[in-house]
């Protein structure tokens, strides 16, 4: 198991999560390519998204059917400012790439808001550390694991 992979497996453990990361055929960057090789929904493919808000990573966790709206965001977290962030930034906050980012696992928790669309699917898929790593999860796990908060970000 990748060495990324291995953290966000321990502290899914350490969480009292008993998924298991899978590793999938290919690399799935991206939603539409993970949910066709699941065999699953776009939209339940849960999207590891990573913004600064005011210079403070923030971490959105949105359905792969979705497109957030970074003035949602500010909104909901108080901040003036919501832009992507950079692949370097991405990578300082999770230890992670972009395409694997998963919900835990980072050097530090990260703030994050949760997609309440998401909670519509008995099991969501989270990126497992890297792109071509994935997680089953329910909705409750997916707060739980993150401490995120449910929120509408679209």
């Amino acid at each position: 198991m990748h060495p990324r992979t291995q953290t966000v497996q321990d502290a899914l453990q350490a969480a009292g999560i008993a998924a298991q990361i899978e590793v999938l055929d290919e690399h799935a960057r991206t939603a539409a390519v993970a949910a066709e090789q699941l065999g699953c929904e776009v939209a339940a493919i849960a999207n590891s998204l990573v913004f600064m808000a005011d210079s403070e990573p923030l971490l959105v966790m949105a359905s792969g059917a979705a497109r957030v709206n970074t003035d949602a965001i500010a909104a909901a977290v108080g901040a003036e400012s919501v832009v992507k962030a950079s692949a370097d930034q991405v990578r300082a906050a999770t230890g992670q790439a972009i395409g694997g980012v998963a919900p835990t696992g980072h050097p530090t928790p990260l703030r994050t808001l949760v997609d309440p669309d998401l909670g519509v699917h008995d099991t969501i898929w989270a990126a497992g550390g890297t792109p071509d790593s994935i997680v089953p999860l329910t909705f409750q796990q997916l707060v739980m694991v993150t401490s995120g908060h449910v929120t509408a970000v679209r």
